[in-house]
């Protein structure tokens, strides 16, 4: 009784400690194991980042290479070489309208001038030269009326606008009107001046040999046949052209316009 005392505490002493190591095991085991898993979760992690990042590299060196290579780099000096050329053309526009408008403005200052220095010729009563016959207007109307002046003028205006449209339909009422005026012929002039600022050449021309037949006297008609040459020359006629300049220089042989024939006739 008194051994069964003294040995049956140690027993069970020995066998709580037994249990309590063996519980203290398997939290140990699970421990490890916890920490085992989520390493590998980690590294696991750790790989697909680094395996994504790989693939960044490679797909941005890909493109690189694309990018450095020597056909898109050719097509883009191409690209820059043509938007070079497209900025050169715009500015060479740029020139050749402004030109086009200067001497533009100078034809018309030019045709002003003249007709003026015309106007003056036919007002005064002075002999004809020996290639022009003596004018067909009568002396009695050497000077131009109050009205025909001003419907003149008033044309003449249009013409300076660069209206050609109204400056041929005012000059041509006015022949209409006044048939017998010394700016008759003026006016027809100025129809066909106007015709061909228009580029209706072959009206230039039906407008020139209109004064030339119904106006054989008047001092415009040199400048009307070397306009209808201009016309001529124009639409590509080139033989018609260079016969009229011929006759014109040999019927007015000391007139401005048979210079201007002749300076023409050189160059062709």
């Amino acid at each position: 009784m008194l051994r069964r005392r003294l040995f049956g505490r140690p027993r069970t002493a020995v066998a709580c400690a037994a249990l309590l190591l063996a519980m203290t095991a398997h939290v140990a085991r699970a421990g490890i194991f916890d920490d085992d898993e989520a390493r590998r979760k980690i590294e696991s992690t750790d790989a697909r980042v680094t395996q994504v990042q790989r693939d960044l590299d490679a797909r941005l060196s890909v493109i690189e290479q694309q990018l450095k290579s020597q056909g898109l780099l050719d097509l883009f000096n191409q690209v820059e070489q043509l938007k070079a050329d497209i900025a050169r053309l715009r500015g060479q526009v740029e020139v050749l309208t402004n030109d086009i408008d200067q001497q533009q403005k100078r034809q018309k200052d030019l045709y002003v001038d003249l007709d003026t220095r015309l106007r003056k010729i036919e007002s005064m009563p002075a002999a004809p030269a020996a290639d022009v016959a003596p004018p067909a207007v009568p002396a009695a109307n050497a000077a131009p009326g109050p009205g025909e002046q001003k419907a003149y003028d008033a044309a003449l205006d249009q013409f300076k606008r660069a209206d050609y449209t109204g400056a041929i339909g005012s000059f041509g009422a006015f022949v209409k009107t006044y048939p017998q005026s010394p700016l008759a012929a003026s006016a027809q002039y100025w129809v066909g001046n106007a015709q061909f600022a228009r580029r209706d050449f072959r009206a230039a021309i039906a407008a020139q040999r209109t004064l030339i037949q119904q106006y054989p006297d008047s001092p415009k008609v040199p400048d009307a046949m070397l306009n209808v040459a201009s016309a001529q020359s124009e639409l590509g006629d080139n033989a018609s052209a260079r016969k009229t300049l011929e006759d014109l220089i040999a019927r007015y042989p000391s007139s401005e316009a048979t210079t201007k024939a002749k300076q023409r006739l050189a160059i062709r």
